[in-house]
């Protein structure tokens, strides 16, 4: 069957890779592993550019390295959605006696991601592009365009969750088909080389990774 995954590459990595060995994630390895009875037609990652921050000044520089990394990946394209900064007032869990109950933070999120990977989700299949789609994801805002396709385009979509937890909605958006966790054997099964090389020259592992 021709298959196509689209991996939510903030929920991936928040949910299943962060503070791991598996960040260094080979996703054409481990879109074998997962389908090993399929053809993989294509991989859609999803994702946005970060902006290093005082606390952790080679954030970009990272996420820059593993882009170029995925970008060597035959049939695997990258898509941006983009950050949001702005400093918010909130309010303290426990306030002091006297003077502000309030802190201002600096809040960063992510725009965009989850309305790419569910329009490429249904714009693929409108076009007949695949005739399995698998999502990497437990974010519950995909429950409708997988339900969409499921029952519109009678279309097999099938979920891994990287979270750990059960999504009660995207397991019931993608029944009868298949809802799974993404267990971290086939992650460590799946790293890229520490050093490999693209047109701009050598790419390495970062080395906190």
């Amino acid at each position: 069957m021709r298959a196509n995954l689209y991996v939510d590459g903030f929920n991936l990595y928040y949910r299943a890779l962060r503070d791991t060995p598996d960040r260094w994630l080979d996703l054409g390895r481990l879109a074998h592993l997962l389908l090993r009875r399929h053809q993989i037609n294509r991989i859609r990652y999803f994702t946005a550019q970060v902006i290093s921050r005082p606390d952790d000044p080679t954030q970009a520089q990272r996420q820059q390295a593993y882009l170029r990394a995925l970008e060597t990946v035959p049939d695997l394209s990258i898509h941006y959605g983009h950050f949001l900064s702005n400093a918010k007032s909130r309010p303290l869990a426990t306030p002091p006696p006297s003077g502000s109950r309030f802190v201002k933070v600096l809040s960063t999120e992510e725009k965009g991601s989850d309305v790419n990977l569910a329009s490429y989700l249904l714009l693929d299949g409108f076009e007949g592009d695949y005739e399995l789609a698998v999502v990497i994801s437990n974010d519950s805002d995909l429950e409708l365009p997988i339900k969409m396709v499921r029952d519109r385009l009678n279309l097999t979509v099938g979920v891994y969750d990287p979270s750990g937890r059960h999504s009660f909605r995207l397991a019931q958006a993608t029944s009868p088909s298949w809802y799974r966790p993404l267990r971290q054997g086939p992650l460590g099964a799946s790293h890229f080389p520490s050093t490999l090389s693209d047109g701009q020259g050598v790419i390495v592992k970062p080395s906190s990774w």
